[in-house]
C-alpha cells in the first residue's frame, strides 16, 4: 500500500480532530456548574485523558515523553491554558456562533507568528485563503454580532491569538510530539482557577457531560490536532480549525435551538469552499513537487 503524502496525512489527521472537537461548545453550554469549576474539571480531565493517550502511543514512556517537550512544551501548555480559559469565558458570555466566528482570526495569528518568530514563509495561496475565509467570517458576523457581548467577543479574540501562537510553537519542533505540552496546559488551567472553583459541587448530568468532554472529546481531538503542525504549516492547521466554526453552532442549534442565522449559512459555505479549494491546491502542488 502506498504511503500517504505528508500534506494529505496532515489534512486527514487535523480534520478528524476538528470533527471530534465540534461538540465542545455544546457540551460547555449544557454544563450548568459555575465557570471556574467547569474550567477546573475540563482542564484536569483533559490532562488525564491526554496522559493516557501519550502512554498508549509513546515508545519512550510517559515520563520521558513529558520531559522531551522541554521549555517549548511549557510554552504550549501556557498558551493552551490561557486559550482554554478565554474560550470557556467566551462561550458563556457571548453566543457560540460569535465565539467560533471570532476564532476565525486564528489562521491570521498563526501566519503572523510563524512569519515573525519562525521565519517560515506563508504561501500566497494560504494568505488568499485566509482573506477569503475572513470575508466569509465577516458575512457571518454581520448577522450574529449582538450588542452587550463585547467581553465575550474579546475573550474569543484572545483565545484565537493563543491558538495561533500554540500552533506556531508546535510547528517549530515538528520532531517532538507536543501532546504532553497540551496536557500540561490542562493542568495549568485547572491550577489557575482552583482557588475559585468548587470541584465537589458538580452533580447530575453535569458529571456525565464533564466526563464525556474531558475524557473523550478533548483528549481524542487535541491528540490529533496537535499532530497537524508536524505535517502542515501552522496557518494551514488553523484554517482547517475553522471547520469547528462552521459545525459547532449547528450542534448548539440542533440541541438548544440557538439558530445561527442566514448569514451564518452563507459565511459557513464560503469558509468550507475556501478550505476545500486550499487543500486541493496544496495537494496538487505537493504531487507536482514529488513527481
Amino acid at each position: 500500500m502506498a504511503t500517504r503524502p505528508p500534506h494529505l496525512k496532515g489534512i486527514l489527521i487535523t480534520v478528524s480532530g476538528v470533527l471530534i472537537l465540534s461538540p465542545d461548545s455544546l457540551l460547555i453550554r449544557l454544563i450548568e456548574t459555575d465557570t471556574c469549576t467547569l474550567i477546573f474539571w475540563r482542564g484536569l480531565l483533559m490532562a488525564a485523558g491526554l496522559t493516557v493517550l501519550v502512554a498508549l502511543r509513546s515508545h519512550q514512556g510517559v515520563r520521558n515523553a513529558f520531559r522531551a517537550v522541554g521549555r517549548k512544551g511549557l510554552l504550549v501548555g501556557g498558551l493552551m491554558a490561557a486559550g482554554t480559559i478565554f474560550f470557556v469565558l467566551a462561550i458563556i458570555h457571548t453566543t457560540v456562533a460569535n465565539t467560533l466566528i471570532i476564532l476565525g482570526a486564528g489562521p491570521l495569528a498563526a501566519a503572523l507568528f510563524s512569519r515573525t518568530f519562525l521565519g517560515e514563509p506563508v504561501a500566497r495561496r494560504t494568505w488568499t485563503a485566509i482573506f477569503s475565509a475572513l470575508c466569509g467570517l465577516g458575512i457571518t458576523v454581520s448577522g450574529n454580532l449582538q450588542s452587550g457581548l463585547l467581553v465575550g467577543d474579546l475573550c474569543a479574540l484572545a483565545s484565537a491569538c493563543c491558538l495561533g501562537g500554540q500552533f506556531a510553537v508546535v510547528r517549530s519542533v515538528p520532531e517532538v510530539d507536543m501532546t504532553p505540552g497540551v496536557a500540561i496546559g490542562g493542568l495549568m488551567a485547572a491550577a489557575l482557577v482552583f482557588p475559585l472553583a468548587t470541584p465537589w459541587a458538580v452533580a447530575g448530568n453535569d458529571v456525565l457531560y464533564l466526563l464525556l468532554l474531558g475524557l473523550v472529546v478533548l483528549p481524542l481531538s487535541l491528540g490529533l490536532i496537535v499532530l497537524g503542525p508536524r505535517y502542515l504549516p501552522a496557518p494551514e492547521v488553523n484554517l482547517l480549525m475553522l471547520l469547528e466554526m462552521v459545525i459547532g453552532p449547528y450542534w448548539v442549534w440542533l440541541a438548544l435551538g440557538e439558530q445561527p442565522g442566514t448569514q451564518a449559512f452563507i459565511g459557513g459555505a464560503i469558509v468550507l469552499t475556501t478550505l476545500a479549494v486550499h487543500s486541493a491546491v496544496g495537494l496538487q502542488q505537493e504531487r507536482r513537487c514529488s513527481s
